[in-house]
């Protein structure tokens, strides 16, 4: 797996790309497009199955903002947020395969979901895999005014006051939920976990003092963090970040910790593999432009590029790991 970087800047979706998208039929195939040759011709929808802001929305603006000035065709972000991402997934999965219509899903619509509720797709079979995108480490932080500065101290707090503190999530079944779990079972302490209807209300109130503590991407609460309103305790990379490396990784005091996200980009079932390998291309060579990557790696986030295969395999590790992790959880899936 080669290791590359990314960056972070808005992209605007245009409104004169849309309707060409409608006019020129963005469902329809030719034998140009079957092979590859030419592609593209038209502008390329990437789906985004959450909302407007959300980290895999910024991650995915970058890309799409660099694709357009690589294939000389806008490439327009579409976010079909809703029901844990199955939205955006089964829009993707029903589209043409013409290279017209790809995904950035994340760790919780491919791994994650399948493993703890019904969807509608099998991720390793209605989806073309085409690059792994962004790694990105959740970090753990609690409140400004918690007694706590690192994981240790933590720990001993959970033990010492024994399901009197609340682990705060953007809902259950996400990485930052299963983060909860994980330190819990890992230590085997007690402490509530407090599911949110997204991101922001959750860190709102970690801010605020009503839940103590969460794990959360950290572009979201790093900034936080150095302007004193959270408390940066650790995250859970493998390594210490370029960009916070004064912040240990949980794994520091808790061997084998490790609590990602990360983005990776589909197509549906079926992709010609020429318009794959073109893609596939495009995203290697914006991750080799090392201007590019600092500004993503700024972030606290770890852009990697990798081939089909390559993302084929990471995918099943990953779920035979959070299956581990929801098994040892006592997570029961919701079928």
């Amino acid at each position: 797996m080669t290791h590359f970087a990314m960056a972070a800047s808005g992209t605007v979706v245009s409104l004169l790309a849309c309707a060409a998208m409608a006019q020129t039929g963005a469902g329809s195939q030719n034998p140009s497009t079957s092979s590859g040759q030419g592609y593209p011709v038209r502008p390329i929808r990437i789906i985004v199955p959450n909302t407007a802001g959300s980290a895999t929305d910024g991650v995915t603006r970058i890309v799409a903002q660099r694709l357009t000035e690589t294939l000389g065709q806008q490439t327009v972000v579409d976010n079909r947020a809703g029901a844990s991402g199955i939205i955006g997934h089964e829009i993707t999965m029903n589209a043409v395969p013409d290279g017209y219509t790809v995904l950035v899903s994340t760790s919780a619509g491919l791994v994650i979901n399948p493993l703890l509720i019904k969807v509608p797709y099998d991720a390793h079979r209605d989806f073309t895999p085409i690059s792994l995108l962004v790694v990105s480490p959740q970090m753990l932080v609690s409140h400004a005014g918690m007694p706590v500065r690192n994981v240790d101290e933590l720990v001993a707090l959970a033990r010492a006051k024994p399901g009197q503190l609340n682990c705060a999530s953007p809902g259950f079944g996400t990485s930052n939920h299963l983060g909860c779990e994980m330190l819990k079972t890992m230590t085997s302490v007690n402490f509530l976990h407090v599911p949110y209807k997204g991101t922001a209300p959750a860190i709102t109130d970690v801010v605020g003092g009503q839940v103590q503590f969460m794990f959360n991407s950290m572009p979201a609460v790093y900034p936080l963090a150095k302007a004193g309103k959270l408390r940066a305790l650790a995250h859970g990379g493998t390594k210490r970040s370029p960009a916070a490396p004064e912040v240990p990784t949980v794994a520091e005091t808790i061997p084998g910790f490790q609590c990602i996200t990360w983005y990776a980009l589909f197509g549906p079932r079926g992709v010609p593999p020429a318009i794959v390998a073109r893609l596939n291309t495009e995203v290697v060579k914006m991750f080799a432009d090392a201007p590019f990557a600092q500004r993503i790696v700024d972030q606290g986030q770890e852009p990697q590029a990798t081939t089909p295969a390559e993302l084929t395999a990471y995918v099943r590790a990953e779920s035979k790991r959070w299956a581990e992790v929801i098994k040892r959880a006592g997570l029961k899936p919701d079928r």
